[in-house]
């Protein structure tokens, strides 16, 4: 059984952070890494919003991966890299 909790005021059943998912599965705002490259990714509710077109497209061959590592797109780049770190994630920003 799966519990709802909500994120911010908008969003329902939030991917926790630590979570890796489907860069198409991205549905929330927040703080990600690319698993691909160590970039950074940070997708503002704009870019989630309901009736509105993703601000990216990626399309490939193998499905890319990102891990949620933060419920806010604008954390700073050093506490970025703290979490990344504790995660064990490798960054490349």
């Amino acid at each position: 059984m799966t519990t709802a909790t909500q994120c911010g005021t908008t969003y329902q059943n939030c991917t926790p952070v630590g979570a890796r998912l489907p860069f198409d599965a991205i549905n929330e705002p927040g703080c990600y890494v690319c698993n691909w490259s160590g970039h950074l990714l940070r997708v503002p509710e704009d870019g989630v919003a309901p009736g509105r077109s993703p601000l990216v497209n990626v399309i490939g061959t193998e499905p890319l991966f990102v891990t949620k590592i933060s419920e806010n797109p604008f954390i700073t780049l050093t506490k970025a890299k703290m979490i990344a770190s504790n995660l064990d994630i490798s960054v490349n920003f």
